[in-house]
């Protein structure tokens, strides 16, 4: 595997500069005044053609929710970064070809933070800042060790995903290595191979020392066998012992008695607070002057064996740990959203909720905040209101009332506030209109069998289309429902003699039912009538009552005839007639046979003057007065009066025609 040059080599160099007095600068190469640096390929003395930087944009328009791929990380990449390209309600997730979630898998959302995997550790961001627009973010030095995919949890637009990641190419120079290497320290950012086998060391070992006696070049490692090595990079995995067996030289040690091991400094805490852990470096020096020098002139025999040392063990400083934000409170227009904010610390690698003064000397994040997910559609009135449904009385109008978008679309009510809503509908008042008394034909029956009894009919007062009288109402002469009938004198009883209840008095719906009850005395064979006072002292029977045979569905109901249109000469006369339902709604059930005439014609005598009895033609020659035209004198009319009537009533022009 290719690994990551720069920030290790820049360590290694800054360690080589602090060893010597005199601060001469060393290369990459571990050479000192060498000025051979690492390019951005990670390759000491390279000139950039060595790798491939690959780096591009996700813009695709997705539909659906859920997972879709972004971009595939190949084996091997280095400096990967996919970063949105600003804040969204989506997530970046991170898989295995092997199909282990690294990040955001099984659509659990982790938090911020560093996660290991494809051999790499990856720093996980989300920005949580309320006025920060930047989106999420994977970063990892690398190199990877297997195919890695990137996904988008798609929720909401793709604002964009930028994708960048560095590949070698085959031209790629190998990294050199360095003349002195110890057992487990890297070399230019790479680490001696965990399989080699000790003959392998022992070889490399007698070629180095061969090497160093020669005063020749250091060894090259191929590219091949390089990209063998396993990667480890601070904080990524638990601090590990160093290596502590080196594999024996070929040849005893020289010098022996010059030189031993001694402890150099300590390996980095493996945190910087919370209490970690580190060990002792012990290195080969010269005895009388401590300069180190390759560790097979010691014995490795008598290396002393690290020990574990706790370092660091204060608490580390309380952070505030912040939520997810929750879901805005309203689909559009202004909203609330709220988080979490816990104040939390870190000791012995553990992550425990403390009060919250303990994070007094940082300012608290905000636990709510305002949000608008789209503008809220508004109520649009369309149309004007229409004309009253009726043309006079109360009736009702109408408008279009809309739901309209921020773009001008019409959409669902729903969308739009409901309690703001603009009437569409409301009443109308059109002004009193005309009445009329409505009334059905007298009943047929009279109540009484025999004796006085009534006959009846049905009246209403109802809205008049036809008359034009500007009338409010039918008024108080409300014609009658009961008229007399008499069909013969009874025969009487003794006492209180009530007779047979009459028909009803109409044949559906609700009528009377007329008796005849009368005080009478019985006799032998005869029944003596009485005056009534004769029976005060008895209760007398009732003599009317309701009756209901059956609903009647529907009659014929109408007005009273209007006048006459002409006095004589053949006028005529409407009235409006209606079918009507026991509820007295309009019905369409009536017989159309027996619907009551709505015209007749009427006054169809001539138009003759009154004759009057004063008004004689005394003389037998009044013809002759009036061809000589003497009826304006009057002692001719007088004398004439009823020839000269007659012709004052003619047309106009009459006597002018011969």
């Amino acid at each position: 595997m290719f690994v990551s040059y720069l920030i290790l080599t820049l360590l290694h160099v800054q360690t080589a500069v602090l060893a010597r007095p005199g601060g001469e600068s060393i290369g990459c190469d571990d050479y000192l005044g060498s000025d051979k640096v690492v390019d951005k390929c990670g390759v000491c003395g390279g000139d950039n053609t060595g790798c491939q930087v690959v780096s591009g944009v996700f813009k695709h328009a997705l539909t659906s929710l859920g997972y879709h791929r972004v971009v595939e990380i190949p084996q091997g990449a280095t400096k990967i970064n996919i970063t949105e390209m600003y804040k969204s309600n989506n997530y970046l997730a991170l898989r295995s070809r092997s199909g282990r979630s690294i990040i955001n898998g099984n659509w659990a959302i982790d938090r911020p933070g560093k996660y290991e995997g494809g051999g790499t550790m990856f720093t996980y961001k989300r920005p949580n800042e309320i006025s920060s627009t930047a989106g999420e973010s994977f970063l990892a030095e690398g190199p990877t060790n297997e195919i890695l995919d990137v996904y988008m949890i798609h929720q909401q637009p793709n604002p964009g995903v930028h994708y960048e990641y560095v590949i070698m190419g085959n031209n790629a120079i190998s990294p050199q290595v360095p003349p002195h290497r110890r057992p487990g320290e890297p070399f230019n950012g790479q680490l001696v191979p965990e399989g080699r086998s000790q003959q392998e060391g022992k070889e490399k070992e007698g070629d180095q020392e061969k090497a160093d006696a020669r005063g020749g070049a250091p060894e090259m490692f191929t590219s091949e066998s390089s990209q063998t090595f396993p990667v480890r990079q601070p904080d990524r995995f638990s601090p590990h012992r160093p290596d502590s067996v080196v594999p024996p030289a070929p040849q005893p040690p020289r010098r022996s008695r010059d030189h031993n091991w001694k402890q150099l400094g300590t390996t980095q805490c493996s945190t910087t607070c919370g209490k970690g852990s580190q060990y002792p470096i012990f290195r080969c020096v010269h005895r009388n002057t401590h300069e180190e020098v390759p560790e097979s002139y010691c014995d490795s025999t008598m290396k002393p064996t690290p020990e574990e040392e706790p370092c660091n063990i204060f608490p580390c400083p309380a952070f505030w740990d912040i939520g997810e934000w929750s879901e805005c409170s309203k689909t559009c227009g202004l909203g609330m959203q709220h988080r979490q904010v816990l104040c939390r610390q870190v000791y012995a690698n553990r992550s425990l909720t403390v009060q919250p003064y303990r994070c007094q000397h940082l300012e608290k994040p905000e636990t709510t905040s305002t949000c608008q997910l789209k503008i809220c559609s508004e109520w649009q009135i369309r149309t004007d209101w229409t004309s009253c449904s009726v043309p006079c009385g109360v009736g009702q109008r109408t408008r279009d009332v809309k739901c309209v978008s921020n773009i001008g679309d019409v959409v669902n009510d729903e969308e739009c506030n409901m309690k703001l809503r603009p009437n569409d509908i409301e009443n109308c008042d059109m002004g009193p209109c005309a009445k009329s008394w409505f009334l059905t034909e007298w009943s047929e029956r009279c109540s009484a069998e025999c004796g006085a009894g009534v006959r009846t009919r049905s009246v209403v007062c109802m809205t008049n289309h036809v008359s034009s009288l500007p009338l409010e109402g039918c008024g108080d002469n409300r014609p009658a429902e009961a008229t007399p009938c008499d069909n013969g004198p009874c025969t009487g009883k003794v006492e209180w003699f009530a007779g047979s209840w009459s028909q009803c008095s109409i044949e559906c719906g609700s009528g009377t039912q007329q008796r005849e009850v009368i005080c009478v005395r019985k006799n032998t064979d005869t029944f003596e009538v009485l005056d009534p006072y004769e029976c005060s002292f008895l209760e007398k029977p009732p003599s009317q009552q309701p009756c209901h045979l059956k609903p009647c569905g529907a009659k014929w109901f109408n007005t009273e005839w209007s006048m006459c249109s002409k006095s004589c000469q053949g006028g005529f006369r409407v009235r409006e007639v209606r079918c009507l339902a026991d509820d007295m709604t309009l019905s369409n059930l009536c017989d159309p046979q027996l619907k009551p005439e709505e015209k007749e014609s009427c006054n169809p005598q001539d138009c003759v003057p009154e004759v009057d009895e004063n008004c004689k033609d005394r003389y037998y020659n009044c013809n002759v007065v009036v061809q000589a035209r003497l009826c304006v004198y009057n002692y001719y009319k007088t004398a004439c009066c009823a020839s000269c009537t007659r012709v004052a009533n003619r047309p106009s022009g009459f006597l002018g025609s011969r």
